[in-house]
């Protein structure tokens, strides 16, 4: 592929009305290829069974931040149980020099697969990978063989692969029998489209005025940490206690445990929880109230939380799982704790609480879109 001329780039990946952190990877990097090439945006429309989405009743109904530039073309169109739509996905691949497929769930990856058959694979093929498997899915012994097979089939259609830290090249490498020299390593872009609200106004808004706000941000999952971090928070030296809140901003989908934890909680009047989706519109005022962002994850490929954490100069706490190391590694904002160590987890808190920052750190050139887009580029022309 000529590395000067403007190339035809299509983007297959979820669309906002399942809106989550790969929507919005999707429509930045769509934005920041668009730049230099011709890129179009095939969307899924219908990813699965609505009813099994546990967020199905804001599906379509949820403001986005962002929008795709109209200078990419957009086709929203895939159904999940319509082959008509796939048909329609494939006639636009086959217009394209290369097509990127944003890979975070096998639930469609049979659409993946049906899309390569109808356009005849002319195209130069990429996965990015986002996940190796869903944590759910990894849960449940049909779906993960399902993933692993289909994961297997598929990557024989590709030309490259591509994930966010060399931790997820080794797993890919080895879950689908890729070689690694196939798989290339680009960072993880930021999520900087939210403004940076004035601090105090955030905290009196939330109602945590003049205290250290300690934010754990997104869904409740089991394998978030959550629980870890309420009993790190309990034994945190009084004088800590006293003058911070533990802001747990996020919809508990499978974390009942936390939930019961925090009820039964001796600092329950210092435990914040908002369960509930958090809005676009929202999410400026969590981090811009934030002092310090927790992500006591116990396995993570990468997380989107931690780069709008980034976007906002926060100090972050995080454990040594997965991608997290690579990606938050050259972010001078960062310490890095064992997971489920929770004595670890309590110096950590106490050590950011006694030196916090007074100034935003910035963040690393690698993660701007620009840098991104430059390198999905040359990974193409190759």
């Amino acid at each position: 592929m000529n590395n000067t001329r403007k190339i035809v780039i299509s983007v297959v990946g979820p669309s906002t009305r399942f809106l989550s952190g790969i929507s919005y990877y999707t429509i930045r990097l769509c934005n920041a290829l668009a730049t230099q090439n011709a890129v179009h945006a095939i969307l899924f429309r219908n990813m699965l069974p609505k009813r099994l989405f546990p967020g199905w009743k804001r599906i379509g109904k949820t403001d986005v931040s962002i929008g795709i530039n109209s200078s990419v073309e957009v086709l929203e169109v895939l159904d999940w149980y319509n082959p008509f739509s796939w048909a329609l996905g494939a006639k636009r691949l086959r217009s394209s020099d290369a097509v990127i497929f944003e890979w975070w769930t096998s639930s469609v990856v049979h659409m993946f697969l049906a899309l390569l058959l109808l356009s005849g694979k002319k195209s130069k093929i990429f996965i990015e990978f986002h996940e190796v498997v869903d944590p759910l899915e990894y849960g449940i012994l049909p779906l993960r063989m399902y993933a692993r097979i289909m994961g297997r089939i598929i990557r024989r259609s590709a030309s490259r692969f591509i994930v966010h830290s060399e931790h997820d090249r080794i797993l890919i490498a080895s879950q689908y029998k890729i070689n690694p020299k196939c798989i290339a390593v680009i960072p993880h872009g930021l999520y900087d489209q939210y403004p940076i609200l004035d601090k105090g106004q955030s905290k009196t808004i939330l109602g945590v005025q003049n205290s250290f706000v300690i934010l754990f941000f997104g869904l409740l999952r089991p394998y978030k940490g959550v629980s870890d971090l309420i009993r790190a928070f309990e034994k945190l030296p009084g004088t800590i206690q006293d003058n911070a809140i533990l802001l747990i901003a996020g919809e508990a989908w499978e974390d009942l445990e936390s939930l019961e934890i925090i009820n039964n909680s001796p600092l329950a009047n210092r435990i914040y929880l908002k369960n509930r989706y958090i809005a676009d519109e929202d999410i400026p005022i969590f981090f811009s109230a934030a002092d310090l962002l927790v992500l006591p994850y116990t396995r993570a490929s990468q997380s989107g939380v931690a780069h709008i954490g980034i976007a906002y100069g926060l100090p972050i706490l995080a454990t040594k799982v997965g991608g997290l190391v690579e990606s938050l590694g050259s972010y001078k904002g960062t310490k890095f704790v064992e997971p489920l160590d929770n004595n670890a987890l309590i110096q950590g808190i106490m050590e950011l609480y006694n030196t916090r920052a007074q100034e935003r750190y910035e963040p690393p050139d690698e993660m701007r879109w620009d840098r991104i887009a430059l390198k999905m580029r040359e990974i193409m022309s190759n």
